[in-house]
């Protein structure tokens, strides 16, 4: 269920104690403590288990990850709860903007009193809040930003502060680069291409591609013709599209996240230039992009944590999504599909309610280290992949392992493409491929 209850002194017996350690703080210092502690004494709340979600509402990612959180706390509560206490959902919307979410993070701690904090979308939002969640301690699990920084910036640099801090999915950008060069190997066995470009969003999770990316590529012995980091605020691709015409790339890999790049597909499908889009592209994830496309999508692919549920990725993805259409079916403001997020969300929400069972305790002020273990020991069958965390002396400690082939390939990165009509498959990789990649019809 979603509440917007703003009562400060909710107690959680197996949870957080009954006053968030800045609330404490600041009414000692206004000389409250008496009227704050009166407050507090009764206890109304003894039995919830409180979800903070962090997400953009306005976004179909944050949609999605919403009614999937929704879906999750209706499944736990229909099975007892959460350690024997009913589960509440309280999703604060970030707006994709840093000052909200930091607001929005402070609400969720310090007035709603919640267990664990789920969510985020935009990395630099989930960057700008890693401090105060640190200060406070609260169990907090990235379900929709890439970026390396936020692990190497947490648990990466000062473990104990940070080790409440983990991330589910998806895998982080360093990993997905190397996987964009395995998928560049597949298109080049799969149609002989060999010369790329490169566009990327200036923001925080494309650095990673930025860095390493063309590098990649050219240690493959393919041929990068184009680099560029396009401003978030762009409105004229005609620029953008010259340079890749005169560049003649067989592919682009682009990484949109913040950009809508419809007058990118537009101009590709109208003059049918001579390559291939490939890559990332956020907005092509939302479900009826190929009819507000007007079908200029068809031929891209972008990849997405759960491959949109076109494959069986584990034996709960195609389940997951037939329940969540279900459980969305009278709500016209949801999307149609979870969303990746959506995917991860779910993934996170159920993972953490093994770990606090296996621990046998929520209270992370007294018992962190013991909720900490559990997650580390977790081996989980999540809807999106397999889901295992990086150990204290890894590269990425609590960051997510991402999944390998015999072969070392990256697993867990599908890449899914819209084709003509608008059906959506799975393209990469081998183990959860749908469909072979289908070239443009007008390349020869």
């Amino acid at each position: 269920m979603m509440t917007n209850d703003n009562n400060i002194c909710g107690s959680n017996k197996l949870g957080k104690s009954a006053i968030g350690r800045r609330t404490f703080l600041g009414a000692a210092g206004a000389g409250a403590v008496t009227t704050t502690l009166a407050g507090c004494i009764s206890g109304d709340d003894d039995d919830v288990f409180r979800i903070g979600h962090l997400a953009p509402m306005e976004n179909t990612q944050g949609a999605g990850s919403d009614r999937s959180a929704q879906m999750a706390v209706e499944e736990l509560n229909d099975d007892g709860g959460i350690l024997d206490q009913e589960v509440e959902l309280i999703t604060a919307d970030t707006r994709g903007q840093a000052s909200p979410a930091q607001d929005e993070t402070s609400r969720l701690i310090n007035q709603e009193n919640v267990d664990v904090i789920i969510g985020t979308f935009a990395s630099e939002v989930s960057l700008n809040i890693m401090d105060m969640i640190a200060e406070e301690g609260v169990p907090y699990i990235v379900t929709g930003s890439a970026s390396p920084a936020i692990i190497e910036r947490s648990t990466g640099s000062d473990y104990d502060a940070h080790k409440n801090i983990f991330r589910s999915g998806p895998i982080n950008s360093n990993f997905q680069s190397e996987a964009m060069g395995d998928y560049a190997d597949y298109l080049n066995e799969q149609h002989g291409w060999d010369t790329f470009a490169y566009l990327a969003d200036d923001a925080a999770w494309t650095e990673p591609f930025t860095e390493n990316l063309p590098a990649e590529l050219e240690d493959r012995g393919y041929d990068v013709v184009h680099e560029e980091t396009l401003s978030t605020e762009i409105d004229d691709f005609s620029p953008v599209v010259s340079d890749l015409v005169e560049a003649e790339p067989d592919a682009v890999f682009r990484f949109f996240a913040h950009i809508i790049g419809s007058e990118l597909l537009g101009a590709w499908h109208r003059e049918e230039l001579d390559f291939g889009i490939e890559g990332i592209h956020v907005a092509s994830m939302t479900p009826d992009f190929y009819e507000l496309s007007e079908g200029a999508a068809t031929y891209e692919t972008t990849s997405q944590s759960g491959a949109a549920g076109t494959t069986d990725i584990t034996d709960k993805t195609l389940d997951f999504v037939e329940d969540y259409q279900a459980f969305i079916e009278d709500d016209d403001d949801a999307p149609s599909l979870p969303m990746y997020m959506g995917f991860n969300t779910y993934d996170a929400i159920h993972l953490y309610t093994e770990a606090v069972e296996d621990a046998g305790t929520a209270d992370y002020d007294s018992d962190l280290d013991d909720i900490v273990d559990s997650m580390l020991s977790m081996e989980y069958t999540g809807t999106a992949a397999d889901i295992s965390f990086y150990g204290e002396d890894d590269e990425y400690p609590h960051d997510n392992v991402e999944e390998r082939d015999d072969d070392g390939t990256i697993t867990n990165f599908p890449v899914t493409q819209w084709l003509p009509e608008g059906d959506i498959e799975c393209v990469f990789p081998e183990k959860h491929r749908t469909e072979d990649h289908t070239a443009p019809h007008w390349m020869s």
